[in-house]
């Protein structure tokens, strides 16, 4: 098989928080698992992350702290860094970009589309604080949403509906720095025409998917940018914390942090150059056309993977005779939940990934997480299950056949590997088993399909007790010594299968296994062999998984929701108030999703002597055919709005689940439409 050259790329997480469970699964784990593998296969690889240290969650959380953004990023990089560490990652690199090489990668970019005539100067309106003198981006903003009136909603965009919207159009806005009502003032930005790739991109991402085979949560996210129509996008905005722009007019602004993050593996792999003094290294995979580039990210990163990026290196490529390689596959992974909610950390739901391996070793969590991993649709981490998965296969399937084999090794045959005899059919079928292993479990890898291949290694671990049983050397020690001797022989080179196979997924465990069996890796398809020859000494065999007790998994589920159990005083209304709240029953009578918005459903209601259309948030919780002939019960005098173009005038009442889920308030069939609640 030709070998490839490989780089590989997981999404900067922010340094503005410590990692939990959920970002494992969505970005690093199976990257990890996939980069592991290649570097077995004996491919070309290398893997590039590092901390994305700009942008204004980061100067929020300095402004709360009262603490310049340094002190932010310097901790949480640190502290981020050294997760990834022990959890196992293998990162050529974990950079940052707030290093000096990326400050110039970046303005370098920015300079290219400048000089080349490609941006777009233009004035616009933006909130100011007149308070603290600064502009103020769109998360110091807060106000009314002037589509649902959610109270929180930011000074462009509303979280709990979806809507977007000119600053202008925002209630009641205040600043979040001074408390204070904003002011709009006119402001000059520079714009990237992104529906200027438009056709481009299409393209581009159609052959990659023909030729790769793309994800379909991937494909169905571009299809809806596309058919909205791709518009240009700001890359500057007022703010002091950031990359400067190359400009002697542009004081006080900096590089819109959608723009340089993603250079960030262009710098951390400059960066990584450096560090081993080998100038051009960063050239040979970023610049060479035989490179494959997989860039591993979570749901909510694929615009800027897909059709961002890719956009900037078209057009840079255009420019310029060093053109970049684009990525060959972008296999973005769902959300993982935790317990059958969102991570909360202000509801105390959830666990960082550092604090979970202050409490446990970090392979029974690589495993548990690599076997259920969010790869076409959100999963859930329970605490039950990460028990159940460490006790019932780790440790009963894979450490027992371990455990069984070199106890009889050291027993009967002197803690060495033992001859290998005439082989029987189950001998035969079991060396078949083996060599068809390594080739069957690496496509799945190869396709993305981690957590099929999880499931098949621990097939070949279930297969292996089996073997041993059927086997019986217990007894064919006594009445066959030959046949015991092969035995043992063929399920000590299964455990060395196992252990390559495995070291993707629990590096920290295979790397025990090796030392016990005295022996070294070898390239992914001869894992399958006999590798351990006859005579071969063994080292002392180890524990490798302990028992989690019922006792502390407990103490793991008592400790959740503690932060959010304190519950705040509901503001009180008067009757008055109350009454003029128009809550009416009203009936379904067709649902269907709305063109580019994961969580709006286009509702046609009946409210039995008109007709409406209301845009409800609910599309996460139901399908719309579901939906169909259900009496729900509506706000029915609310102000009507638009939700991405479309009319809605209504709001259905619905609450949140203990799952995660919305639950809408359903109405019992014998109550008429346009019955009004009292």
């Amino acid at each position: 098989m030709a070998k490839e050259k490989v780089l590989v790329t997981s999404a900067l997480p922010y340094a503005n928080g410590n990692i939990h469970l959920g970002h494992l699964s969505g970005a690093y784990l199976p990257a990890d698992i996939y980069v592991r593998y290649k570097r077995l296969n004996g491919d070309d690889v290398i893997y590039i992350c590092g901390s994305d240290e700009h942008g204004v969650p980061i100067t929020i959380t300095a402004d709360k702290e009262k603490v310049h953004p340094k002190v932010v990023i310097d901790r949480y990089h640190e502290l981020n860094k050294k997760a990834f560490e022990k959890f196992g990652m293998s990162f050529d690199i974990y950079s940052r970009t707030s290093l000096p090489i990326h400050h110039k990668t970046g303005q370098e970019f920015f300079k290219c589309y400048y000089d080349n005539g490609l941006l777009i100067e233009k004035k616009s309106m933006q909130f100011y604080d007149e308070k603290v003198k600064m502009f103020l981006p769109d998360r110091y903003v807060e106000g009314t949403c002037p589509r649902c009136g959610y109270e929180e909603a930011r000074s462009d965009e509303c979280e709990k509906c979806g809507s977007l919207y000119e600053p202008s159009e925002l209630k009641n806005p205040k600043s979040k720095i001074s408390g204070e009502t904003p002011v709009l003032k006119e402001t000059s930005h520079w714009y990237f025409p992104l529906g200027k790739y438009q056709a481009r991109l299409e393209k581009y991402i159609d052959e990659m998917n023909k030729k790769y085979g793309w994800k379909d949560n991937v494909l169905q996210y571009c299809k809806g940018w596309f058919t909205e129509g791709l518009k240009d996008r700001a890359v500057t905005r007022d703010l002091d914390w950031g990359i400067k722009v190359p400009l002697e007019n542009a004081e006080g602004k900096v590089l819109y942090v959608w723009f340089e993050a993603v250079l960030g593996y262009i710098s951390a792999t400059k960066d990584l150059s450096e560090k081993r003094n080998d100038p051009d290294l960063w050239r040979r995979y970023w610049q060479d056309p035989n490179t494959k580039y997989i860039a591993f990210i979570g749901k909510d990163n694929v615009v800027f993977h897909t059709i961002i990026f890719p956009a900037m290196l078209m057009a840079w490529n255009d420019f310029n005779e060093d053109k970049y390689v684009l990525p060959q596959n972008v296999p973005a992974n769902e959300f993982l939940n935790f317990e059958g909610k969102k991570f909360s950390k202000s509801r105390g739901w959830g666990i960082d990934v550092i604090d979970f391996l202050e409490i446990f070793p970090p392979d029974p969590l690589r495993y548990t997480l690599a076997a259920n991993l969010p790869e076409n649709k959100d999963t859930d981490f329970y605490w039950k299950e990460f028990q159940a998965r460490n006790n019932g296969e780790l440790a009963d399937i894979l450490g027992n056949f371990i455990n069984r084999t070199f106890t009889f090794a050291f027993k009967h045959f002197d803690g060495k590997v033992p001859q290998l005899y005439s082989l029987e059919e189950i001998d035969k079928n079991m060396i078949e088993l083996l060599e068809s292993y390594p080739k069957k479990v690496g496509n799945l890898i190869e396709h993305f399909k981690i957590k099929d291949a999880v499931f098949e290694m621990m097939n070949l671990a279930r297969a292996a007790n089996k073997y041993f049983n059927d086997s019986e050397p217990w007894i064919t020690i006594k009445k066959n010594p030959e046949k015991c001797s092969t035995t043992i022989n063929i399920c000590l080179n299964t455990i060395y299968t196992l252990a390559e196979l495995f070291e993707p997924v629990i590096p920290f465990t295979s790397e025990k296994i090796f030392n016990m069996l005295n022996a070294k890796k070898c390239e992914w398809e001869q894992s399958g062999k006999l590798n351990l020859k006859e005579g071969h000494k063994l080292n002392q065999p180890e524990i490798l998984f302990n028992k989690i007790e019922d006792k502390v998994i407990e103490e793991q589920i008592n400790k959740l929701g503690v932060v959010g159990e304190q519950t705040q005083q509901d503001e009180e209304i008067t009757i008055e108030e109350f009454k003029r709240i128009k809550l009416k029953v009203a009936k379904i009578i067709s649902a269907e999703k709305v063109n580019k918005s994961e969580k709006l459903l286009k509702l046609q209601l009946d409210l039995g002597n008109e007709k409406r259309q209301v845009v409800a948030g609910i599309a996460k919780s139901y399908n719309p055919e579901e939906l169909i002939g259900k009496n729900v019960l509506i706000v029915a005098n609310l102000k009507p709005a638009k939700l991405f173009g479309l009319d809605s005038q209504g709001m259905i009442l619905a609450v949140d689940s203990e799952e995660g889920k919305v639950k809408i308030i359903e109405i019992d069939n014998s109550v008429k439409p346009g019955t009004l609640a009292k």
